[in-house]
C-alpha cells in the first residue's frame, strides 16, 4: 500500500512539475527582454520532427508555440496544413492562451477552415489546406499549435526554416530526421554561418538540429531574404512521386527520369493539328522562324489557366488535350509548344525554374524536385532562347523578370543540364526619353514625351496599353507625381515585339507647374524622370544589399520660358560617378527663351557588403537632390 501511494504521489509530481512548465512556457513575462525588441511576435518553441520510414511514407509531425504582440506578428503562428489523396492530415489542433498563460480556447480540427487551394487563375484542384482563422480579442497572446502529417509523396521534404521573417524572435527550434539508409538522404545549409546553429546528431540516417536565442531581424531596403535567413534543404536520392518511384543521384539521373517516367508519352497530336501547324510552317527552313511560327500559334490558340491534381503539379496535361480545350497551366502549354516544335523538326526542351521577380536559382549543388514554373528552351549555336508559353503577348524569345538571369534545369531524355537563362546586362536595360514642355506666363505647363523603353525596362512597360484607360491615368498620374494637378491628352503605344521594344507618346498638361512667389517663378528642370523615393537611412546595416538588375536612363527634354520672363538662376552641370552608377545632367541655352536638359542615370546591378550601403544612400541621395533642382525666373524689365 505505500509503494502504491508512493508511485501514485511520484506520477502526481511529474505531472504537476510538467505543467507548471508548460504553463511557465505560456507566460508573456518570461520571454528575455532581448528577444522582445523589434518584435511582432516571439516563437517559443519550433519543432519539426520528420520520419522517414520507406521510399513512400513519410511523417511530419509539429509542434509550434508563439506568443504574438499585435496584429503584425499574427503570420508567425503559421498554423495550416496542405493535403491531397495522397496526403493526409492525422491530426491538428490549437490552444490559446493569455499573457498570464491561462487557457483562452481550445480550438480542434472541425473548427479549422478546410478549403480548396485555387486562385483566380486555377481552373481546379484537389489540393486543399486546413488553417487557423482565429481572430484575437486581445493581445498579446500565446497559442500552442500541433499537426502530424502523413504521406506517400518524399520528393518533397519540406525545408526547415528555424527563423523565417522580419521582426519575429526565436527562443529555440528544433529539427529532427529518422530515414533509413539506403534511400541516400542529403541535406544543405544555407545562411548558417551567422546563425548558431547547434548540429547535437549529424548521420546519414538521423539529424538532429538546434537554434535558440535569435533576436528580431529587422527588415533593410535593399536585402534578399534568401540570402539571410538560415535554412536547410533535405532530400532523398530515392524519392516517390505521386505513384512513381524516382531517382535523384545527380542532375543527369534526374532528368532522365523526369524526362522516361513523367513526361514520356505526353506529346501525342491529332494528326489533323499536326497537318496544320505543317501547312503553317510551309517551306521555312530557317529553325528561329519556323519556332516563331508555332510560337505565335500557341499564343493565338491557347491561354494560361493553373491545373493542379495529383501528379499534375509536375505532369503536363496531355498535348492532345490543350489542343482540344485551348487552356493549360505553365506545364501543359510548355509541353504543348514542344509537341508542335517535334512536328516541325525543331528541338526544344522542357525546363524547370523558380519564377519569381527576385531572381531565385535552382540549387545547381543540391539534386533534388526543385522549381515551381516551366519554360521551354530552344538549342540554337551555342545559344538558347527560351519561350514563357503562358503568355499571349509576350515576343518570342523575351525574358521579363520572372525568369531571366538563373539557374535552370533543361531536362533532355539522356539526362538534366543546369543552364543559366537570358541575362540582360545594364546596358541593354535601357529608357530613351525624348520630349518637350511650355511654360506658360502663369505658370501652366503643356508637354509632349515619347518613351522608348528595352530589356528589362520592356518589361516594366509592356502591360500598360492593355490596362483600362482609367487605370493607364492612375499609372501615369503616379509616375508623374511630381507634376500636380496633372492631365493625360493623349496616349498612344507602339509594341515593336521583334526589336522587343515599347515605344508611348503621350501629350500632357498641367496647371500651375510653375510656381509665381515675389514675382520669381520656380519649376522644376527635370518635368519627366525624377528619381523615385529615398534610400533609407539604416544604422549599423548588418546584411549585405543587392542591386539585382541595373538600367540606363537617357533624357532629352526641349523647354520653352514663359514669355516676358528671364533667367534668374539656372541650374549648373552636374556629374556623379561611383561604383554603383553614374549620373550626368546638362542644361543646354539655346536662346533667352529656349533651353535643352539632357539627363543620363547609370545603375549597376551587383551585391554589395553591409559597409558600403551609405556610400550607396549617397549616391542616391545626391541624384535625387539633383532632380529637384529648380530653374528661378524674373519678369523682364
Amino acid at each position: 500500500m505505500i509503494k502504491k501511494n508512493s508511485l501514485l504521489f511520484l506520477v502526481f509530481l511529474v505531472f504537476s512539475i510538467t505543467s507548471l512548465a508548460q504553463k511557465n512556457t505560456f507566460l508573456i513575462s518570461t520571454i528575455a527582454d532581448s528577444l522582445k525588441q523589434n518584435a511582432n511576435a516571439v516563437i517559443r518553441l519550433n519543432q519539426i520532427d520528420i520520419l522517414i520510414t520507406s521510399q513512400e511514407n513519410m511523417k511530419i509531425t509539429t509542434n509550434r508555440i508563439v506568443s504574438v504582440y499585435n496584429e503584425k506578428g499574427m503570420g508567425a503562428i503559421d498554423a495550416s496544413e496542405g493535403y491531397d489523396k495522397r496526403t493526409k492530415v492525422t491530426s491538428i489542433e490549437a490552444t490559446v492562451f493569455d499573457e498570464n498563460g491561462k487557457e483562452i480556447k481550445r480550438i480542434k480540427r472541425k473548427d479549422f477552415r478546410d478549403q480548396c487551394v485555387i486562385d483566380g487563375s486555377t481552373l481546379f484542384s484537389d489540393n486543399r489546406t486546413l488553417f487557423l482563422n482565429y481572430t484575437p480579442t486581445q493581445y498579446p497572446f500565446t497559442i500552442v499549435y500541433t499537426s502530424e502529417i502523413e504521406t506517400s509523396n518524399t520528393a518533397f521534404i519540406p525545408r526547415w526554416y528555424p527563423l523565417s521573417d522580419y521582426n519575429v524572435s526565436l527562443e529555440k527550434s528544433i529539427l529532427n530526421v529518422n530515414c533509413p539508409v539506403d534511400l541516400g538522404f542529403k541535406k544543405k545549409e544555407i545562411n548558417f554561418s551567422n546563425f548558431k546553429v547547434r548540429k547535437n546528431t549529424d548521420t546519414t540516417n538521423q539529424l538532429n538540429y538546434e537554434l535558440v536565442g535569435v533576436v528580431a531581424q529587422k527588415p533593410e531596403d535593399y536585402s534578399i531574404s534568401n540570402l539571410i535567413f538560415p535554412n536547410l534543404m533535405m532530400g532523398l536520392e530515392k524519392f516517390h512521386l505521386e505513384g512513381v518511384n524516382g531517382y535523384a543521384k545527380d542532375w543527369k539521373e534526374f532528368g532522365k527520369w523526369y524526362s522516361d517516367d513523367i513526361l514520356a508519352g505526353t506529346t501525342e497530336l491529332p494528326e489533323e493539328t499536326k497537318t496544320k501547324i505543317k501547312s503553317l510552317v510551309g517551306d521555312e527552313k530557317d529553325i528561329v522562324k519556323k519556332a516563331k511560327i508555332v510560337y505565335q500559334y500557341v499564343q493565338s490558340k491557347s491561354r494560361y489557366v493553373s491545373i493542379q491534381v495529383g501528379i499534375g503539379g509536375w505532369k503536363p496535361m496531355l498535348a492532345s488535350d490543350v489542343d482540344r480545350v485551348g487552356y493549360g497551366d505553365c506545364k501543359a502549354l510548355t509541353n504543348y509548344t514542344k509537341a508542335l516544335l517535334d512536328v516541325v523538326g525543331v528541338s526544344s526542351y522542357n525546363t524547370l525554374l523558380y519564377g519569381d521577380p527576385t531572381k531565385t536559382n535552382i540549387e545547381s549543388d543540391f539534386v533534388a524536385m526543385q522549381g515551381n514554373h516551366m519554360i521551354l528552351c530552344i538549342p540554337q549555336n551555342d545559344k538558347n532562347i527560351f519561350l514563357e508559353c503562358t503568355s499571349q503577348d509576350s515576343p518570342f524569345g523575351y525574358q521579363g523578370t520572372f525568369t531571366d538571369d538563373r539557374d535552370v534545369l533543361v531536362v533532355k531524355s539522356d539526362g538534366g543540364e543546369i543552364v543559366r537563362t537570358t541575362i540582360y546586362e545594364d546596358k541593354d536595360n535601357t529608357q530613351i526619353s525624348h520630349g518637350s514642355y511650355t511654360i506658360s506666363p502663369t505658370g501652366d505647363f503643356t508637354g509632349k514625351i515619347n518613351i522608348l523603353s528595352s530589356g528589362t525596362q520592356y518589361n516594366k512597360k509592356s502591360q500598360i496599353p492593355s490596362v483600362l484607360p482609367h487605370q493607364k491615368e492612375s499609372y501615369y498620374k503616379e509616375y508623374w507625381d511630381n507634376i500636380n494637378n496633372l492631365k493625360i491628352e493623349k496616349v498612344n503605344f507602339v509594341n515593336d515585339k521583334e526589336k522587343v521594344q515599347l515605344t508611348e507618346e503621350l501629350a500632357l498638361s498641367a496647371t500651375n507647374y510653375g510656381v509665381i512667389t515675389n514675382g520669381r517663378m520656380l519649376f522644376e528642370v527635370n518635368a519627366y524622370n525624377h528619381t523615385s523615393g529615398n534610400v533609407k537611412r539604416i544604422r549599423n546595416r548588418k546584411t549585405p544589399f543587392e542591386i539585382q538588375r541595373g538600367y540606363v536612363d537617357k533624357d532629352e527634354i526641349a523647354i520653352e520660358l514663359p514669355v516676358h520672363f528671364v533667367i534668374e538662376f539656372l541650374p549648373t552641370n552636374f556629374e556623379l560617378i561611383t561604383k554603383f552608377g553614374e549620373y550626368k545632367t546638362e542644361i543646354i541655352k539655346k536662346n533667352n527663351s529656349s533651353l535643352l536638359y539632357k539627363r543620363t542615370m547609370f545603375l549597376k546591378k551587383g551585391l554589395y557588403s553591409n559597409k558600403e550601403y551609405d556610400d550607396f544612400r549617397l549616391f542616391m541621395e545626391q541624384i535625387e537632390k539633383n532632380d529637384n533642382s529648380k530653374i528661378i525666373l524674373i519678369p523682364n524689365p
